[in-house]
C-alpha cells in the first residue's frame, strides 16, 4: 500500500472555504452528539517561545479514522514571512491502523481555524451584521478576511496591524480598507475577528458596539490572552470545547482571576448550537464571544476531506512506506 503526502499548495487547491465551513458544521455537530473521541492536546515547551503541540482524535463510524496532528508553534516566524504553524496531520484508517496520508498541518490549521469562526459568525452575529474588524494582518488574518467574506454578504472588512505595510497588504488583497488603531477598527464594528499574537488584552470593552460579535483566535495558551478581562465578564462566552477553555483558553483564564467569573459563564460549544441542545443569542444587543482554541477533530475532518478529494482528482505524492 501506498502513503498519500499532500503539500500546502495540494491543501490549498482542494479545501475551498465554503466546504470546509459546512466540514466543520458537521464534525463540530458530532462531537456534541459524542461521536467522536478526543483528549486534551500535550504540548512540549522548548524553553522559549515555542511549543510542539500534539493532538489526537478518532472517529468511529462506516469509514473509521484515527489521525494526529503534530504542530510546532514558533511566534518569530511572523517577522520572517512564514506560517507561525508548521507540521503535519497523519491520518490511519481506523479499522487496519495503516498510515493512510501525511497533510501539510499549516495550510489545514489555516483554513479551519477561519471556518470554525465563520460557524460562530453564522450562530451568533445579529442577522444583517456587515461591518466587520480584523485585527491581525498574518495567515489567521487573511484567512478569515476569506471566511468572513463567505458568511457575511457584502462584508465591510476593517484591518489592523501592529505592522502597517502588513495591513496594507491584506486591505490591498481583500478589498478592506486599513484602520490605524484598534480602536478606529472597532468603532461601530458589529463583527470582530482578533487573529494577532499578543499575550496582553488589545481589546477594551468600551471600544466594542453594542450587541457585537467577537471571534477570539490569537491565543491558544493558557498566559496570552487579547481581550481585557472586562470583554470576556460582559460577555455571553461560546467556546469549541469546555475542557479546552476551563485548562488552555487565556483570555478566559485570566477572566477568572480578575473577574470571579467561573465555568457557568460558558454558555454553550458550537456543537451544541448546531444540535439545538443548548441557547445562543439572546437579543440583539448581547455581546457575544467566540474563544477559539482549535481541536483535532476539526483537523481530522479538514484532512479527511482533503485526502477524499485529492484521491479523486490525482493529487499529492503516492510513496511505497
Amino acid at each position: 500500500m501506498s502513503l498519500l503526502v499532500l503539500s500546502d499548495d495540494d491543501v490549498h487547491g482542494l479545501l475551498d472555504m465554503e466546504s470546509c465551513i459546512a466540514a466543520m458544521e458537521d464534525v463540530l455537530a458530532a462531537l456534541a452528539r459524542d461521536e467522536l473521541t478526543m483528549p486534551l492536546r500535550f504540548m512540549v515547551r522548548s524553553g522559549s517561545e515555542q511549543i510542539m503541540g500534539l493532538m489526537p482524535a478518532h472517529r468511529a463510524g462506516d469509514a473509521p479514522l484515527f489521525s494526529l496532528k503534530e504542530i510546532v508553534v514558533t511566534p518569530g516566524n511572523s517577522a520572517r514571512g512564514l506560517d507561525p504553524h508548521q507540521g503535519g496531520v497523519l491520518l490511519h484508517d481506523g479499522e487496519t491502523g495503516f498510515l493512510q496520508a501525511v497533510v501539510n498541518a499549516s495550510a489545514i490549521t489555516e483554513i479551519r481555524t477561519a471556518a470554525v469562526s465563520a460557524v460562530a459568525t453564522k450562530l451568533l452575529a445579529n442577522p444583517g451584521a456587515r461591518r466587520v474588524a480584523i485585527l491581525g494582518a498574518g495567515v489567521q488574518g487573511r484567512s478569515h478576511a476569506v471566511a468572513m467574506r463567505a458568511v457575511v454578504p457584502d462584508a465591510e472588512l476593517r484591518i489592523w496591524s501592529r505592522t502597517p505595510a502588513h495591513a496594507e497588504a491584506l486591505a490591498l488583497e481583500a478589498h478592506a480598507t486599513v484602520s490605524a488603531t484598534v480602536e478606529e477598527a472597532l468603532d461601530g464594528a458589529e463583527i470582530v475577528c482578533t487573529c494577532t499574537s499578543a499575550r496582553d488584552p488589545i481589546v477594551r470593552l468600551a471600544w466594542l458596539a453594542p450587541g457585537s460579535h467577537l471571534n477570539v483566535v490569537g491565543s491558544s495558551i493558557a498566559v496570552a490572552r487579547e481581550l481585557d478581562a472586562d470583554v470576556v465578564a460582559a460577555s455571553a462566552l461560546f467556546v469549541d470545547r469546555r475542557e479546552s477553555t476551563l485548562n488552555e483558553g487565556g483570555d478566559y483564564l485570566m477572566a477568572v482571576e480578575e473577574a470571579g467569573i467561573g465555568p457557568d459563564h460558558i454558555r454553550a460549544e458550537l456543537g451544541e448550537l448546531l444540535i439545538g441542545s443548548r441557547p445562543g443569542r439572546s437579543d440583539e444587543s448581547e455581546l457575544t464571544v467566540f474563544k477559539s482554541l482549535g481541536l483535532a477533530v476539526e483537523d481530522l475532518a479538514a484532512a479527511a476531506l482533503c485526502v477524499e478529494r485529492a484521491r479523486e482528482r490525482g493529487v499529492g505524492a503516492e510513496v511505497a512506506f
